[in-house]
């Protein structure tokens, strides 16, 4: 596999380079020391049908990135993450963890990123968004994912992990870094499916209900975290 930095060729200076090294690094590190103590429990609504575990096509708020990163692991999930400098070393982070990037966003590649993500969900492997960008706004959905699904077929699923204890960054998005051994609970919508070649004028209405269902999931998670260890929490255990 190559590295994401060969991905997008980009001609970083020295300290760019050594800056991004020990960013990727450290951030490499802090994931699996802190997710190995993570106490994670999965909530999945699968009431309306049988729950199709792949290819899926993940939408996750951008603070929430962290804890998933872990949740996730060597799965071979195409991510999609934006071509700044930034995003390089999440890159870098989660490519380490077992996960593709695609490189795009929706505003430089966006186009590219959706044809590549489309090529992986093809492939049968399941394809993930961080839907509200790491510029935001924050809990706001991008219609990417209604697009992607849109053109593959594939079902889009919303899901958020909630955590007992978590340091907030004062970043844009409130970034989560959970505290070790925090209880964690992962909650994942029911399965939407949106129509083949969807009418332009039907975007909202599906872009409305993966909105609806992220803020749903955010919901159930956040409300109930505390909860995971009672006997009676329809959970499953990780």
């Amino acid at each position: 596999m190559s590295s994401p930095a060969s991905a997008v060729d980009p001609q970083y200076t020295l300290r760019e380079r050594l800056l991004l090294w020990l960013i990727s690094t450290i951030g490499t590190l802090a994931v699996v020391l802190i997710g190995r103590t993570l106490r994670l429990s999965v909530y999945v609504d699968a009431r309306a049908a049988p729950f199709k575990s792949h290819p899926l096509i993940l939408c996750v708020w951008h603070r929430g990135i962290f804890a998933s990163t872990w949740a996730f692991r060597r799965q071979n999930i195409g991510v999609i993450t934006s071509q700044s400098f930034d995003a390089e070393y999440i890159a870098r982070i989660i490519s380490a963890l077992g996960y593709v990037p695609v490189r795009g966003s929706s505003s430089r590649g966006g186009a590219r990123a959706l044809l590549e993500s489309r090529r992986i969900l093809e492939s049968g492997r399941t394809v993930a968004f961080t839907s509200d960008g790491p510029r935001g706004p924050l809990y706001v959905t991008k219609p990417g994912p209604v697009l992607l699904a849109s053109k593959s077929g594939v079902p889009i699923v919303a899901f958020h992990i909630a955590l007992e204890k978590a340091w907030l960054l004062k970043s844009c998005d409130r970034f989560m870094i959970p505290k070790p051994f925090s209880q964690a609970l992962l909650c994942m919508s029911k399965q939407i499916a949106v129509p083949p070649d969807l009418d332009p004028n039907l975007l909202d209405q599906f872009h409305a209900e993966v909105q609806a269902a992220q803020d749903r999931v955010r919901q159930f998670a956040e409300d109930n975290v505390g909860k995971v260890g009672d006997r009676d929490f329809p959970i499953t255990k990780l």
